[in-house]
């Protein structure tokens, strides 16, 4: 049977944890930024993790 392929979307999009978690990044964070407040745009930079609910088909881009 020949390799399974990472989805080259999601390589870009996820990191796995240390305890096998996904990270991502928020959205809304590439222009309009003008109307947005400096405390919602310092929170949209850090990262935030799947939801338990889309985990699986997450895991099943990132062989």
């Amino acid at each position: 049977m020949p390799k399974m392929k990472t989805h080259s979307g999601a390589k870009k999009r996820f990191k796995k944890t240390k305890k096998g978690k996904i990270k991502r990044s928020h959205a809304f964070t590439s222009h309009i930024l003008t109307k947005k407040s400096a405390k919602r745009k310092r929170n949209l930079r850090k990262m935030g993790l799947v939801s338990k609910s889309d985990v699986k088909r997450v895991l099943k881009l990132l062989p």
